[in-house]
């Protein structure tokens, strides 16, 4: 009964906040476009849908994503699995001791955006509008490859408390170091790259690890420490894609230069 209310109340407040939308979506439709709506039994159905979707997928963000999230850093950053029974973390850790948690944090990074659906449906498109020159596994590889080199750096900045800025000011130096030596068709989708891997299935999980690490660190403010993580998993799946155009790019010459 108690899991029928919680699903009730995140269904009301889903409603509340799509309002908004289905307001500026049918209101521009009806007073400035001035035509119905084509198949309207089919647009409310997929509102309801959408509604119920989101409801039930904030309810398993509560109950599952964060909580994991939060079990993991816990464990792997526990003075028993560090060092074994009888450790302080506080006076013996240093960030070499929780190489585990980087490892963590990148590989459940390149999972999250493989299983990206944002991803595969810009990869799909850009493999389209390229002729097949950009692969859909190539373009997820490589943005997965992004996200898991960014997230192992955030914990590494969340387990040794350094300022955030210094890591994102550097970052974008070395995107615009690379943009300008890039292929030019290929920096658009890069930079879009970056915003697909915030979505769906990849942000909540970097949330609950960024929050459920920086609760588990000793020292470590949730607050000041625990966000920022999903800086990382925008920014470096941007260097990465243009890092697979200058490949691709090289190969193509290298190729070019031996036929000839």
């Amino acid at each position: 009964m108690e899991i029928l209310t919680q699903l009730a109340t995140t269904l009301l407040t889903t409603v509340r906040d799509v309002l908004p939308i289905a307001l500026v979506v049918f209101g521009f439709q009806f007073l400035v476009i001035r035509r119905p709506i084509p198949n309207p039994r089919r647009t409310l159905l997929g509102f309801a849908y959408v509604l119920v979707g989101l409801a039930l997928f904030v309810e398993g963000l509560e109950h599952a994503l964060f909580p994991i999230g939060r079990l993991m850093a816990e464990q792997l950053t526990d003075p028993a699995f560090l060092f074994g029974a009888g450790q302080d973390p506080a006076v013996t850790a240093n960030w070499q001791d929780y190489y585990w948690i980087y490892l963590f944090a990148a590989a459940i990074g390149f999972a999250a955006t493989i299983a990206e659906p944002a991803l595969l449906a810009v990869a799909i498109k850009a493999q389209e509008v390229s002729g097949g020159t950009i692969s859909v596994w190539g373009l997820r590889i490589a943005v997965a490859i992004g996200v898991a080199v960014g997230l192992a750096l955030g914990a590494y900045r969340i387990v040794t408390g350094t300022p955030l800025h210094y890591y994102i000011m550097v970052g974008y130096i070395v995107v615009m170091a690379q943009t300008a030596f890039s292929p030019r068709q290929i920096i658009s989708l890069a930079y879009d790259s970056g915003g697909v891997t915030t979505s769906t299935v990849t942000v909540p999980i970097v949330a609950a690890l960024g929050l459920g690490l920086a609760g588990a660190v000793p020292g470590r403010s949730p607050l000041l420490d625990g966000f920022g993580l999903i800086a990382f998993a925008s920014l470096f799946p941007i260097v990465s894609v243009l890092a697979y155009a200058q490949i691709i790019n090289w190969v193509a010459r290298r190729r070019s230069q031996t036929k000839e």
